[in-house]
């Protein structure tokens, strides 16, 4: 784990522990994960990242949608190592295309709910919340040093779930050095510092989840957000999502 991203997590925690109990709920129907691939060696990432910033201002943030942008690291052959970049998220990006049966994968790209999504580019809103009733998701904080999340699906059956946690960092900014956007000063927003999944016990119907975070307090800049959501195990298109802003340490 690098230090930048330990330094996120235990700021999650110390922020929680520092507050009182935070809890983000769905409704019923399915909130939708934006899912953009990015990256600040791409000359062409830049208005899709201006595109989701925007969405700071909707109401249908975190109640119709859940915005993440993955920072993929298959550009930093560049020149440029971007920080916010990993493997991870390219990994995550090119099961998608195994999914799809895709030959390439490429930045800027967006998915939603499990999607490749091209209209996007002239909105001036994001899609809103869906008809389809998926169930409710819930992610509470109540100070024991544990992140609770809660999934009640709205039709039973013998589905096991996962659930994927993700904190995510906004207002950042960056003068690029190298690469395609070199000498270009890039602003980024709802930037995952981490992603960790876990499978979800069954508990009469009702899956919950339970993951730590540390408590030691690190310095970090920007505005930091949760996002949640949910697939069928082993599956990574989303069932359901939730996610908000944090308080302030």
């Amino acid at each position: 784990m690098s230090a930048t991203l330990f330094g996120m997590i235990t700021i999650l925690a110390t922020i929680a522990a520092n507050a009182a109990p935070i809890s983000f709920q769905s409704s019923e129907r399915q909130t939708a994960l934006m899912e953009l691939y990015t990256s600040e060696g791409c000359s062409s990432c830049p208005p899709a990242e201006t595109w989701l910033s925007q969405l700071k201002a909707s109401p249908g943030l975190w109640n119709d949608f859940v915005p993440v942008a993955f920072h993929v690291d298959y550009w930093n052959y560049l020149g440029w190592r971007e920080k916010w970049s990993s493997k991870q998220f390219s990994d995550r990006q090119q099961n998608y295309a195994a999914v799809w049966g895709s030959e390439n994968i490429y930045t800027p790209e967006f998915v939603l709910n499990g999607k490749e999504w091209h209209d996007w580019f002239g909105l001036r809103e994001a899609p809103g919340l869906s008809g389809t009733k998926t169930g409710i998701l819930t992610v509470s904080y109540e100070g024991t040093n544990h992140w609770q999340p809660s999934f009640i699906p709205a039709t039973g059956g013998t589905t096991a779930y996962e659930v994927y946690v993700s904190l995510l960092n906004s207002e950042l900014s960056s003068d690029v050095k190298a690469g395609e956007n070199e000498g270009h000063h890039l602003n980024h927003d709802f930037a995952p510092l981490n992603l960790m999944k876990e499978s979800m016990a069954d508990k009469g119907g009702e899956f919950q989840g339970n993951f730590p975070l540390d408590t030691n307090l690190k310095e970090t800049a920007g505005r930091l957000a949760l996002a949640v959501w949910v697939t069928r195990a082993g599956e990574l298109e989303p069932v359901q999502a939730v996610g908000g802003w944090l308080p302030k340490p």
